[in-house]
């Protein structure tokens, strides 16, 4: 029998026990006024809610791009490194966009543990680089989602990986450097 934990916030969070997980954070004040209301038409989709939401925060213009600074986005990139070394979990794929994160891994320990850690980690660092301490650098909460099947392993490895070339930031996810697919 697999162990499942489950909270709710303002988004539900599942954890089943040996699962390969999809997260997303984001920016704080990356949202623009009134987005939630705008996803609601969507809810009985969430899977769709997610991508039109993604699309659309992409292309945006507005909001805090602090992860466009190379030491930023480095600060980052370690961090989310950092976890892996520390035994929190097996990383398979990760990008960092200029305004939010993507990663896919296999959790060892809790999920809030181990976002609490990359987020804590690269936010005290990256608010004392810009000079902002004590201000919030990351959204409070995260979307999390468990890969049910090794397809959509698959899909979700390659929507992580192609996000920059779908924001048309780069041609190839491998000229990224801010993703596992660079080479």
């Amino acid at each position: 029998m697999v162990t499942t934990s489950f909270h709710l916030r303002n988004l539900p969070h599942w954890e089943p026990a040996g699962s390969v997980m999809f997260l997303t954070w984001r920016l704080s004040g990356s949202l623009p006024v009134g987005f939630t209301q705008h996803l609601r038409k969507w809810s009985k989709e969430p899977g769709r809610q997610f991508l039109n939401a993604d699309r659309m925060l992409d292309s945006s213009t507005t909001g805090p791009l602090w992860l466009k600074d190379p030491e930023i986005v480095g600060i980052v990139t370690r961090a989310i490194h950092q976890g892996e070394e520390l035994g929190h979990y097996i990383l398979r794929a990760y990008v960092v966009m200029p305004n939010h994160v993507h990663v896919l891994l296999e959790p060892i320990v809790s999920l809030s543990r181990l976002t609490n850690g990359i987020k804590g980690v690269s936010a005290r660092r990256a608010n004392l680089k810009l000079g902002r301490t004590g201000k919030p650098f990351w959204q409070d909460e995260s979307f999390d989602h468990w890969i049910r099947n090794p397809g959509e392993y698959i899909r979700i490895k390659s929507y992580v990986e192609n996000n920059p070339v779908k924001a048309r930031l780069c041609a190839k996810p491998e000229d990224w450097e801010w993703s596992s697919a660079h080479k």
